[in-house]
């Protein structure tokens, strides 16, 4: 059984030399002005927030950022919104591109729709995270309801489960993909029905409440609110539509 480092800052600023890392994991870890010299890096997959990544003494920031635009340019348009229209055709493009993938969804049999691949997210649990995404930045935060959160909510990795909990959050729940449809398709719907009321006086109006609690007191505004909801959207599209792929091969 490997060993497992949870919440600890035991290698700040630690050095490793001659360490042998075959295999393992860093998932969801503060890898900031980390340097790696002299070393194997074969077969690497590296996701996350990216910038400023030298390789070989080459930046490939911009490199990776037109790749990853150019295959999905729903990027491009989200980092180019500014007004309330754009926000509209943002969230229309969002729509489209969930519509088609949750159809290729359906084709699959029940089982592949809970299947995780490589310990990444099920698509049951993309969605229900997506549930949580807009219970916390837009119905807590734009809408300023208190306690929008629904119990198959899914919160990101790192969130203390206690605090999930304490607003309501099964995170043990094993719902059905029908059941988990349900509840996204109102939360598709809320996001609609704000950005079809939305104005660009609004996109600049200071939200009250902050998304969760145990999130950091911010100055939040209705754009950026929901700039972090499209956000999440294009993201974990992405990585759905990468499972799906493997998923479909299987079956």
């Amino acid at each position: 059984m490997a060993e497992e480092y949870v919440d600890t800052d035991t290698f700040r600023g630690a050095r490793f030399v001659g360490a042998d890392f075959t295999g393992a994991t860093f998932r969801d870890c503060d890898l900031r002005h980390v340097k790696i010299v002299d070393s194997w890096l074969v077969d690497v997959s590296v996701s996350g927030l990216i910038g400023s990544f030298v390789v070989d003494d080459v930046d490939v920031t911009a490199f990776v950022e037109a790749e990853l635009e150019r295959r999905h340019p729903e990027r491009a348009q989200l980092r180019e919104m500014q007004t309330a229209d754009d926000y509209r055709a943002m969230w229309t493009t969002i729509e489209r591109l969930w519509s088609e993938t949750v159809d290729r969804a359906r084709r699959l049999p029940e089982p592949a729709r809970h299947e995780r691949v490589d310990d990444e997210w099920s698509f049951v649990e993309t969605m229900r995270h997506l549930v949580f995404a807009t219970d916390a930045w837009a119905s807590r935060t734009v809408l300023d309801d208190p306690m929008p959160y629904h119990r198959l909510g899914y919160t990101y990795s790192s969130y203390p489960p206690a605090d999930a909990a304490a607003i309501g959050l099964d995170l043990d729940a094993r719902p059905s993909f029908d059941e988990v449809m349900a509840v996204r398709a109102d939360r598709v719907a809320v996001i609609r029905r704000i950005v079809d009321g939305l104005t660009d006086d609004e996109l600049e109006r200071v939200c009250a409440r902050s998304p969760a609690p145990g999130y950091p007191a911010e100055r939040r505004t209705v754009g950026r609110c929901l700039r972090v909801v499209m956000r999440e959207e294009c993201e974990h599209h992405r990585y759905a539509v990468r499972d799906l792929a493997v998923l479909e091969a299987r079956t």
